[in-house]
């Protein structure tokens, strides 16, 4: 059996189970080769809480692409000392990162998707691929209800472009399920959630959203709803 035919058996394994149970069956059967990966959003916030009351030595990493808003580092920092985690940051290639920037411009991504499509990479693909060198399956927040692009997405699904066993623990909740969780819990969030942003990327490419405007509408707005990810979660 194939790994990837390994994930769709997983997936039907553990339909119906609770995200708690999804977590705890993948941190115990994958031990020492799973990792979550935490933009520190409101759902990776839930996640975070319900890992650490799993396994606080958990592999647990995030991207710091160098234009993350000041409230995420501060939310760093406050995740890992409220449940006692240790979150590894993972940098883009300073070289790489300056060859870009000094032939491109500085705000590179507004010109043209090709740019901004460049910038992500850099900035976020690269040090991901990183990341998950010796792993077998990553954790993730996403939701179907979050997007057009998210919509036929499973709890357990193989990630094709990274060639990992994909986990998407909440991948059935709604966003009034995540707030209930974080007011209940107590759990940290970041503040820019309460100031109209659903969804907190890099600075320059996020948003706040108007009332009646898609989750997903604050994050590189000047594209089509169809462009809008990172390159992270492609298939």
């Amino acid at each position: 059996m194939t790994v990837k035919e390994n994930a769709l058996n997983i997936n039907t394994l553990l339909t119906g189970k609770s995200p708690e149970e999804v977590l705890n069956w993948f941190l115990k059967e994958f031990e020492g080769k799973t990792a979550f990966s935490t933009s520190l959003g409101a759902e990776d916030q839930v996640i975070a809480q319900m890992i650490a009351a799993i396994d606080k030595s958990a592999n647990i990493f995030t991207l710091d692409t160098g234009r993350l808003f000041p409230e995420t580092y501060d939310l760093i920092d406050l995740t890992s000392k409220k449940y006692d985690l240790t979150i590894r940051i993972m940098f883009p290639d300073a070289e790489e990162t300056e060859k870009m920037v000094n032939s491109k411009g500085i705000n590179l991504f507004y010109e043209r998707i090709e740019n901004r499509k460049l910038c992500c990479h850099i900035r976020k693909i690269a040090p991901l691929k990183r990341a998950f060198t010796g792993l077998d399956a990553w954790i993730c927040g996403l939701r179907r209800e979050q997007s057009v692009t998210r919509k036929d997405l499973q709890m357990v699904e193989w990630d094709e472009a990274n060639g990992l066993i994909k986990v998407n623990p909440l991948i059935n909740w709604t966003e009034s399920q995540v707030w209930e969780y974080i007011k209940s819990n107590h759990i940290p969030y970041n503040k820019l959630h309460d100031q109209g942003f659903p969804s907190i990327g890099c600075q320059p490419c996020t948003r706040a959203i108007l009332p009646g405007e898609d989750v997903r509408a604050g994050r590189w707005w000047w594209e089509n709803p169809e462009s809008r990810e990172c390159g992270l979660h492609k298939k």
